[in-house]
C-alpha cells in the first residue's frame, strides 16, 4: 500500500532538494537517484530549463511523496517503485531527483521534478485530474509489486501516512458495523429485532432522531445513516422486507454490451430481495444471449477455440507492451541527449571565455551557474559515449517520428487490453453456462450445443 501526496515548490527548491537528499535519511545517499540532471546540481539545471519557458508560471518544481505501510516493502523495492512512478508521471520529459527515506517507521519516497519540461518547455499542470492519475499509477505499481492498495476518499488530494493512520481506525469501525448489519438483515424479521441482535453482539445502541451504535472500545457512536444510503433506518427496513436491494453493490445496467452473469445461488442480495433475484434472472438471460451472439459473430464454435483466442490476444498485448516500453525508453534517452547537447552548445562560449580570463577565480564566481551547467552537460555526454556532437535537428526529427510511433502503439495496446477484458467476460460466462464437467470433456463440447 502506498499513500501519495503532491505539492508545489515556489521558492525553496535548493532547501527542498537538500532535505530529501539528507545522508542520514537516505543511507548515506545510497538511495538517491536522478533523471535528466545530476542530483548535486539539480536546482541549477531546473532553473536553466525554466528560464527557456515562455510561460514560466509560479512554480519551480513539484514535490511528490509516496509513503508505504510499515514492513510491506524493503528499501530497494520502494526506490524502484518510486523510479517507475517518477518515470510514468514525468514521461521522460522532466528532470527529477528521487530519494527514499528510511529514517522513520515507514519507508517513503520523495520525488522532486522540474515544473517545466526540457522537451518543449511547457509547464506541468497540477490539478485534481492529474493527481488522480498519479494515484492510479501508484496503485497499479503497488499491485504489480504484490503490495496492497488503499483508495483515499473522493475529492481528497492525497494524505500523508500519519493522516491515513488517524482516519483508519474510524473507517474500520464503520466497516465492521456495515458487515454486522449486512449479516443480520437476512436473519431478522423487523428493524427492532436487528437492533436487539446488534446489542446481543456487543454493540451499544443509542436511540433518538437517528439510530447510533458503538462497538466495545470504540470512542464515539456511529450513526447508521453515515454508513451510506443503504443504511438509513428506512432503507434497512426495506431491505429486511425484501422491497429494496443494496444499491451500492448492484451491477450496472447494461446497454448492449456483454457483462458477467450473476451467481444467483450464492448471491446474498438475491437471498435478501425477491425483486433483486427476479432482475438477476432477466439480466442473466440477456447476457447469455449476447454471449452466444458474440461467439457466433466471431465464428467461435469450440471451447478450445475460445481459450486459444484469449491466449493469442494476451501474447499480442504483452508484445505490444514490451515494444511500447522500448519506444518510451528510447524517447526518454533521446530527450536527455538533445537537452545535454543544447545545454553544452549554449554554455560552451562561457567555458571558453573562462579559459582565457585573466582572473579565473573571479570569472567563475561571476558565471558559476553557466559553468556548472556546461560541466554537467559535458559529463553526461561523456558518460553516454558521445565523442562527436550529433546534429540536433536530425535528432529532433527522429524524436518526432518515435513519438508518432508511440502514439500508434499505445492505441493498438489499448484495443488489445479491451479485447482481453471482453473475451475474459465471455469465457467466464461460458464457464457458468456449460454443465460442470471434467475439463477434458468440456473442451469437446460445441458452444452451440
Amino acid at each position: 500500500m502506498a499513500i501519495t501526496k503532491i505539492k508545489p515548490i515556489k521558492s525553496t527548491l535548493k532547501q527542498a532538494l537538500d532535505y530529501i537528499q539528507n545522508p542520514e535519511k537516505t543511507d548515506e545517499k545510497m538511495l538517491v537517484s536522478s533523471f535528466g540532471c545530476s542530483y548535486e546540481t539539480a536546482d541549477i539545471e531546473f532553473g536553466f530549463t525554466i528560464s527557456q519557458a515562455l510561460d514560466k508560471g509560479n512554480n519551480l518544481a513539484h514535490h511528490l511523496i509516496q509513503s508505504f505501510e510499515p514492513g510491506e516493502v524493503d528499501f530497494q523495492a520502494a526506490h524502484e517503485i518510486g523510479r517507475q512512478l517518477a518515470d510514468a508521471v514525468t514521461k521522460g520529459q522532466h528532470e527529477y531527483v528521487l530519494t527514499t527515506h528510511i529514517d522513520k517507521g515507514h519507508v517513503h519516497n520523495h520525488i522532486i521534478f522540474c515544473a517545466v519540461n526540457f522537451v518543449d518547455h511547457h509547464k506541468y499542470v497540477s490539478n485534481k485530474r492529474s493527481y488522480y492519475g498519479i494515484r492510479n499509477i501508484s496503485d497499479r505499481l503497488c499491485r504489480e509489486h504484490g503490495l496492497s492498495v488503499v483508495v483515499p476518499e473522493k475529492g481528497r488530494k492525497g494524505k500523508s501516512y500519519i493522516e491515513y493512520q488517524a482516519e483508519k481506525a474510524e473507517t474500520s469501525w464503520k466497516g465492521k458495523l456495515k458487515i454486522a448489519v449486512d449479516s443480520l438483515i437476512p436473519q431478522v424479521s423487523d428493524f427492532e429485532e436487528l437492533l436487539s441482535r446488534l446489542q446481543a453482539a456487543g454493540y451499544e445502541v443509542k436511540r433518538g432522531k437517528y439510530i447510533s451504535c458503538r462497538a466495545p472500545e470504540q470512542e464515539r457512536f456511529t450513526r447508521l445513516k453515515t454508513l451510506g444510503p443503504d443504511y438509513t433506518e428506512e432503507a434497512i427496513k426495506e431491505r429486511i422486507t425484501g422491497t429494496r436491494s443494496r444499491s451500492a453493490k448492484a451491477p450496472r445496467q447494461d446497454h448492449g454490451g456483454v457483462s458477467l452473469l450473476i451467481d444467483i445461488e450464492n448471491s446474498i442480495k438475491a437471498q435478501q430481495s425477491a425483486g433483486y433475484e427476479h432482475w438477476a434472472k432477466i439480466h442473466n438471460l440477456k447476457q447469455a444471449a449476447r454471449t452466444m451472439n458474440f461467439l457466433t459473430e466471431h465464428k467461435i464454435e469450440q471451447y478450445t477455440e475460445l481459450t486459444a483466442k484469449i491466449a493469442e490476444i494476451t501474447t499480442a498485448s504483452e508484445q505490444a507492451a514490451e515494444e511500447l516500453k522500448g519506444v518510451e525508453r528510447r524517447l526518454a534517452d533521446m530527450a536527455v541527449l538533445i537537452k545535454n547537447i543544447t545545454t553544452y552548445q549554449k554554455t560552451r562560449p562561457v567555458y571558453a571565455a573562462s579559459r582565457r580570463a585573466g582572473d579565473p577565480a573571479k570569472y567563475r564566481a561571476e558565471h558559476e551557474s553557466s559553468l556548472i551547467l556546461y560541466e554537467a552537460a559535458a559529463k553526461a555526454l561523456k558518460a553516454s559515449g558521445i565523442t562527436k556532437l550529433p546534429d540536433v535537428a536530425a535528432l529532433q526529427a527522429e524524436y518526432a517520428k518515435l513519438k508518432a510511433q508511440k502514439e500508434a502503439l499505445y492505441a493498438d495496446y489499448g484495443k488489445l487490453k479491451k479485447q482481453i477484458k471482453e473475451y475474459g467476460i465471455i469465457k467466464k460466462n461460458i464457464d457458468s453456462i456449460l454443465p460442470r464437467r471434467q475439463e477434458q470433456e468440456r473442451e469437446k463440447v460445441s458452444v452451440r450445443e
